[in-house]
């Protein structure tokens, strides 16, 4: 028999005759297309079928692992940018600030008292979250003190974004994106939540150190889970604690606190959910079973400051 008759091809590349067979599907490959193998060579079909066949590694709490912590850096620049965009329009603020119930008149300035006495060329009329500005209760925690006014000024946002860059990275590296960023906002609903069941409905809060104190929380549990050394992360727990009280005195405690509280449980629901099938599941249901406790509890506050009505 003729050798030409005999010669194999690449099954990719027909013109080039090959001897090399893929150890997996058999095909002949030419130099160009075998990778190297344990044992022998293979196709690059079949190397990438064995990549999606192996198992990716996880974080602690089963996230996908990213050496980049692109959530941290987002909420940072988002933050930063906000701040830039209310120095420019100052109105931003106190649209967007975190208002259980005001009354203010046409032209928006906030009224005295709230006994419904009112001399102008309009009826006022309620603003804040109980006026149905839900948004506030988020856009609140991307927003701080004008470097101009306020007790700190521009140390606020600084201190906040100093805790974010320190602490961001680690928890999110530990947690995955999507629970960091989970985590992230839901830390700052709850405390948004705490202010309109606890503050001032009238008084306007704003910044991010509700979502940074479940932040903190999450460090706390999740260092526990690990084994850590437990005085150096009891001494953090501790500060953070210590931080809550002293602060009480210039700042909005029920945001921290808040924040605080919901950070720490759904990082206890993260980090020791069944490490089997239902970890997702439970997870997933004590991210829920939180929207709706701090739905419903919003909903029954802003009920009783309407008289009764819950304003979509």
């Amino acid at each position: 028999m003729d050798s030409e008759s005999t010669a194999t091809t690449c099954y990719r590349h027909p013109a080039v005759v090959c001897q090399v067979r893929c150890t997996r599907c058999e095909r002949y490959v030419c130099p160009d297309c075998m990778r190297e193998a344990p044992v022998g060579h293979r196709c690059p079909e079949c190397v990438k079928e064995g990549a999606r066949s192996v198992r990716q590694a996880r974080t602690l709490v089963g996230g996908r692992i990213s050496a980049t912590p692109v959530v941290t850096y987002a909420l940072f620049a988002l933050t930063v940018l906000a701040y830039l965009a209310e120095l420019v329009r100052p109105g931003l603020v106190d649209r967007f600030a975190m208002v259980g119930s005001r009354l203010v008149g046409p032209d928006g300035t906030p009224l005295p008292g709230g006994d419904g006495l009112f001399l102008g060329s309009g009826p006022p009329r309620v603003e804040g979250v109980a006026g149905g500005e839900w948004e506030r209760m988020l856009t609140s925690a991307f927003l701080h003190q004008s470097p101009f006014e306020g007790t700190f000024g521009l140390v606020h946002i600084a201190l906040n974004m100093v805790v974010l860059w320190q602490l961001g990275p680690v928890v999110e590296l530990m947690l995955g994106r999507v629970r960091f960023a989970v985590l992230y906002l839901l830390s700052a609903l709850g405390g948004s939540v705490l202010e309109l069941v606890l503050a001032d409905p009238g008084h306007a809060s704003v910044g991010a150190s509700g979502a940074v104190f479940g932040v903190g929380a999450a460090y706390y549990v999740l260092h526990r889970r690990l084994g850590a050394e437990r005085g150096r992360v009891n001494r953090f727990m501790a500060g953070l604690l210590l931080w809550l009280v002293v602060s009480a005195w210039f700042t909005s405690w029920q945001g921290h606190l808040g924040g605080l509280l919901v950070g720490g449980a759904l990082a206890l629901a993260y980090a020791y959910a069944p490490r089997d099938g239902r970890r997702v599941v439970v997870q997933a249901g004590a991210g829920a079973g939180l929207v709706v406790l701090l739905a419903v509890t919003a909903a029954v506050k802003v009920s009783e400051l309407t008289g009764g009505s819950v304003p979509l």
